[in-house]
């Protein structure tokens, strides 16, 4: 094993030994390999650093109490990548072959798999992207498709600690636009906003939605969920909020776990402060509970306080948890193990 302090692991790239590269080129994608080289090498004019012509996805693999080694609904992320290469023109990259890239990565990486109890869990990072020259404005007709792996630890440095949000004046994205997929021109567009939410002392952004300013969307990287007082989760429903597996499989855990009631609609910025929880989930942070959000001054203070998460978001994260570390039976077909 490496010499890492998985107990204090920060959420930052560490090299490890392999990775996957396979490319396309005259319409089909290569074989595939392993490779240790962790430099690319494109031309100056790639479609990639020309028009931004690129998706990625993020998950996870997890050792299990019983000392497995596994991932956690790697075909819905397969799923997605496909979906987001579609609308920007790039060739998926197939999603059996998806798995496959992340089973042989992982595997090769084996011992950079944190220890369970520790916190800690590998990072995968699939993405494609254009490779070759295009100076006009098209897709590019050769692509790279990488994955690599990195031990992290929390997201957000004090763990499940609440954090503050404020409600940033800027849009995330466009209706109709690229918001519903992985791709890291949406990114961009918040990098901006985060320097700044963090200059002024805030952790993230509430972003709502760009046609009228009423509605929730969702932070830069995650998204929503709202607890009612009387237990009821609630998501925000829109068309440029990225379809997230994580909340898709707390939702189902409140469901169908918990027996709990749950809601995927518009919600309106002006329902907030009726909420008795919040919190922004994703594939990095799993759940990350939420103290206050500032509105322009205004501050919004949820009942769950600032000292921990509330009862029922930590009943949530507690239990996807669980499933993930294999203490927890899960839902068919959620764990893929790596053998």
């Amino acid at each position: 094993m490496p010499n890492i302090d998985w107990k204090n692991l920060g959420f930052a790239y560490i090299k490890t030994p392999y990775r996957y590269i396979s490319d396309y080129k005259d319409g089909r994608w290569d074989e595939g390999r392993l490779s240790e080289d962790d430099k690319v090498v494109i031309t100056e004019c790639a479609g990639v650093l020309q028009y931004s012509q690129s998706v990625f996805e993020g998950l996870k693999a997890y050792r299990t109490k019983d000392g497995r080694i596994v991932t956690f609904r790697a075909d819905l992320n397969a799923e997605r990548m496909v979906n987001s290469a579609k609308k920007l023109e790039i060739p998926p990259f197939p999603a059996e072959r998806f798995l496959e890239a992340v089973d042989m990565t992982v595997k090769a990486n084996e011992d950079y798999v944190p220890p369970y109890g520790t916190g800690a869990t590998l990072y995968i990072r699939p993405y494609v992207f254009g490779s070759n020259a295009v100076i006009g404005v098209k897709p590019a007709d050769e692509y790279q498709f990488r994955l690599f792996v990195t031990p992290v630890g929390p997201y957000f440095k004090g763990g499940a600690v609440p954090i503050t949000l404020r409600v940033c004046d800027l849009d995330r994205a466009a209706p109709h636009g690229t918001g519903n997929i992985k791709a890291g021109l949406n990114y961009a567009m918040s990098l901006q906003a985060i320097v700044e939410a963090h200059r002024l002392g805030f952790d993230e952004n509430m972003y709502l939605d760009a046609a009228q300013r009423k509605y929730v969307e969702e932070t830069g990287g995650a998204n929503f969920i709202f607890v009612k007082e009387d237990g009821t989760i609630v998501t925000p429903l829109s068309d440029s909020i990225l379809p997230s597996i994580t909340r898709r499989s707390i939702c189902y855990v409140a469901e169908h776990y918990l027996g709990l009631k749950v809601e995927h609609r518009p919600v309106p910025f002006e329902e907030v402060p009726t909420f008795a929880e919040c919190g922004v989930c994703g594939t990095a942070a799993v759940i990350s509970p939420v103290g206050a959000i500032n509105d322009h001054g205004n501050i919004i203070k949820f009942p769950s306080g600032m000292d921990k998460p509330g009862k029922i978001t930590q009943k949530l994260y507690e239990t996807l948890c669980g499933i993930q570390y294999g203490e927890i039976e899960a839902p068919e077909g959620w764990i893929r193990e790596i053998k």
